[in-house]
């Protein structure tokens, strides 16, 4: 089971229910607290990981920025000389950067809500732990009757929890499947036709970019001129 299914299970939990059906109570909480505490070690560790590659893409994110600009101008000064050929491969240069910063810029916004998610769940885990903790003090008061509550539910407790653990497992196969179906549609997507039609589609945003960046130097000729 994933860190975060698990981490999941261990915030929908009831602990009062766990410990009423446990044959061992101080073991069970012990054993609670020590998951969630694990737990909460692997989720920060997580954390750290997706804070780290979150710098990593926004340093990547605004080099593809600087890039698209620098071919930007490369393109201005190749019209400057006469050289519309040139002129249409560096504008055709900062389209492919510039697209590839808009997929940085998804992935940036995709960790960031990640690490909402997961602070959030954090706050819950933690509350979760602090209430564990809150029992296990209590529990040495409670024991002999939880004790003797057990000897009844001794029987259905391994059944129930079988059945519980089954379920998660089932709940992940199937996710997985979900998962796999919605991979195996994105598969043969691409054809030539798609290709060429993309190309087009290419071809064109870059006349529209020559067309204005014309435009642009034809404003600031005039402009030249009027003043001059």
């Amino acid at each position: 089971m994933g860190i975060f299914s698990r981490m999941t299970d261990i915030i929908n939990s009831n602990l009062s229910a766990l410990l009423d059906r446990a044959e061992d109570p101080k073991k069970m909480i012990r054993l609670i607290i020590q998951e969630m505490e694990e737990t909460l070690v692997e989720v920060r560790s997580s954390s750290a990981r997706i804070i780290a590659d979150k710098k990593t893409a926004l340093r990547k994110f605004e080099q593809l920025q600087a890039h698209a600009q620098e071919w930007e101008d490369k393109a201005a000064l190749a019209l400057e000389k006469d050289r519309e050929d040139l002129a249409r491969a560096a504008l055709q240069e900062q389209a492919n950067l510039s697209e590839e910063a808009l997929h940085m810029c998804a992935e940036l916004d995709a960790a960031d809500e990640h690490l909402a998610h997961l602070s959030e769940e954090v706050s819950q885990l933690q509350a979760k732990l602090n209430d564990a903790k809150a029992k296990q003090k209590t529990l040495m008061v409670r024991e002999k009757t939880v004790h003797e509550r057990m000897r009844v539910k001794q029987q259905t407790q391994r059944s129930a929890l079988d059945k519980a653990f089954s379920k998660f497992e089932l709940y992940e196969r199937r996710m997985d499947n979900l998962e796999g179906q919605l991979e195996s549609m994105d598969l043969g997507q691409e054809s030539d036709l798609a290709s060429q039609i993309d190309a087009l589609q290419e071809d064109e945003r870059i006349s529209d970019a020559l067309v204005k960046l014309k435009a642009k130097r034809q404003a600031a000729s005039l402009a030249n001129t009027n003043q001059a």
